[in-house]
Order: structure tokens, then sequence, then C-alpha cells
């Protein structure tokens, strides 16, 4: 039987790549750190767990063990991530690696942090250019962790998601718009328009192309979306109906007001990821559209949010995205408009 092991499997990501390659009679082994039970329905299908931290040597090399047919590394972040996993390469078949399109850089060298948008063509496909390995911070990061394993003698699929959504997400944008509509709000405030196009990625869809690349290994780079780029004010409304709620959209033109207007999808300029690669590459064909995927996804939110475990549950959320919760401003603004 062919063996995997999932780094990060107990995580958004890693959870639907464990269940996909289980069902396709892969022997799957995850290795987390234990913060909490394996997910439900894991156990059921054979997958095995070994609890551990990816950078300690000792527990990637007990987690990698004699060897296996398939790395899947969902949690890697720069070059020296890399490179602990690849120590251990004569005992690797070959891989799959989360990266992210952050690393797409236009002409200029600008990119999402840059002082001025991007100008990347709509969609953007695998050869266009990305930032320096050098450049500090996530998008430099990614780029030396995939150029370090592109060097490599592993035959390496790398995978460029965009906004990622599903379940045992630390960092679940959704919860910009189901936190109000709990909070008894109707109303959101969207800068640019409401026509920022951050591409959406469902966790169930890299799994998909985990599944397809792990039957046809090769070194290639793919992008991995959802089949639409939809706007952020499409992506809110479908929140909102997915939750039975119909949501008033106040479009501000422009840059958010402060955080008037700011959202998780919030780009000035589009962020549309072309799959044609993937189709190419590996047959590769849609398995789950945006609203399609948030009824399980959204399940789980508010799950999270009864157990009064958000801050701790969504801890990459709480730390980067409370402001966005300025409901005290919101309502100064609207009551200005209705003056």
């Amino acid at each position: 039987m062919t063996t995997a092991l999932i780094l990060g499997g107990n995580g958004q990501t890693g959870v639907p790549t464990a269940g996909a390659l289980a069902r396709e009679g892969w022997a799957v082994r995850v290795l987390h750190r234990g913060s909490r039970p394996l997910a439900p329905g894991l156990a059921e299908l054979g997958v095995a767990e070994v609890r551990g931290d990816y950078a300690d040597p000792a527990g990637l090399a007990r987690a990698i063990g004699d060897g296996v047919d398939l790395l899947v590394d969902c949690v890697g972040f720069d070059a020296t991530d890399a490179e602990r996993v690849l120590a251990h390469s004569d005992r690797l078949g070959s891989a799959v690696v989360l990266s992210s399109a952050a690393v797409y850089a236009d002409e200029a060298g600008r990119t999402l942090g840059s002082a001025d948008p991007p100008q990347l063509p709509v969609p953007i496909a695998e050869d266009q250019a990305t930032v320096s390995a050098d450049l500090p911070g996530y998008a430099g990061g990614k780029v030396g962790y995939e150029h370090r394993w592109l060097a490599s003698d592993v035959l390496v699929t790398v995978l460029r998601p965009g906004a990622i959504h599903g379940r045992y997400a630390r960092n679940p944008r959704e919860w910009y718009v189901l936190k109000r509509i709990l909070d008894g709000r109707r109303e959101v405030l969207l800068a640019h328009s409401g026509a920022s196009r951050f591409q959406t990625t469902a966790a169930r869809t890299i799994a998909e192309l985990v599944r397809l690349a792990a039957g046809r290994p090769g070194a290639r780079v793919l992008n991995v979306a959802d089949p639409a780029a939809l706007t952020v004010a499409e992506i809110v409304a479908s929140v909102g109906a997915a939750r039975g709620h119909e949501l008033t959209v106040h479009r501000l033109h422009g840059y958010p007001e402060g955080t008037l207007g700011l959202t998780p999808w919030s780009v000035p300029t589009p962020i549309v990821l072309d799959m044609a690669a993937a189709g190419r590459d590996l047959g590769y064909r849609p398995v789950l559209g945006y609203v399609e995927a948030l009824p399980d996804y959204l399940d789980w939110l508010e799950e999270v949010a009864a157990a009064g475990e958000w801050r701790t549950e969504l801890t990459e959320f709480a730390a980067m995205g409370a402001h966005l919760f300025d409901y005290a401003a919101e309502d100064a603004w609207l009551a200005a408009q209705r003056r």
C-alpha cells in the first residue's frame, strides 16, 4: 500500500487532504501538535496520527519513519522549513507543498503588500513573475520555500492557493461577515465599491489537487482556486444567503476610510488565478464552488462561536482582524448618511 505523510494534517487543508488520500486507498498518517483531537472521521478512514512539532527534528524524523511515498506539507513557510524536510529526501517519494498566490508580482515588482497596488494580469498564470526570495515577510518567505523545494531531487508539485476557506481555519475571512450576522447586524460597508476580487480557494479543492498530483508526480507549480472569482460584494451576499439573511451593502468609493469598508478581501486591483494548467497537467475539473462550500464551513464557525471560543480557536483572525468590527464607527457613518 502506498503511504502518505501530511505535515499539519489536522488543520484546514490537512484534514480534507488526509480524507481524500485515505479514500483513494493511501495509508495516511498526519503530523500535528495535538492542540486538539484528530478531526472527526479521519480515524474511521484509518488515518494515523503522530503528535509532534514540525520544527522538532526528532518529531519529524519519527513521523517520516522508514520513508513515505508521498509527503504533503501544509504548514511550511520558508527555505528553512523546506530544509528541515529535505534533510530526509532519501526517504521521500514525491511531494506536494503549499505556497500562496501572494508570491506574484507585476513588472514593477509590486505585490499585495506594496504601497502601490500591483497591476497583475487577469487571470494570473503560473509563469507570472514573483517577488524576490530576499523580500522580508510572508511573500518572500514563500518564494524561498518554493525555490528550495524545486531545486531538490524530489519531484514536487507546488500549489499556490488564493484566500483559503474551510473548516479548522485559524484565519477564516468569512468570520468578518458571519460575526456581523450573529451580532444582529444587517448592513456592511465595502471599500472599492465592493468590487474587490481576491480569489477564494476551498480547502477541499486543494485536497483534490493533492490527490491528482499524488497519482502523477512531477516538478511543477500550479494555481489552485475556486471556479469563479467573486467580488467582495458577492462574497458578503453569499455568506448572508447561506445563513438566511439578506444583507444591505453600502459601497464606499475608493480605499477604506480607516477601518470603514475594510474587509479581508479588500484589494484595490484584482487577484484572479488561472486554473488552466491544473486541467492540462492533472486533468483537474472543478469539484466545489464557493457557494456550495459555505454551509458546512459556516456550521463549523457557528459551533466555535457558540462555544465562546472564537478568539482562542480563530487565533490568526483574533490577532490580525479584530479591528474589522468597529461597529461604533460604522454606526456613526450610517447615521451621517441618513441625516
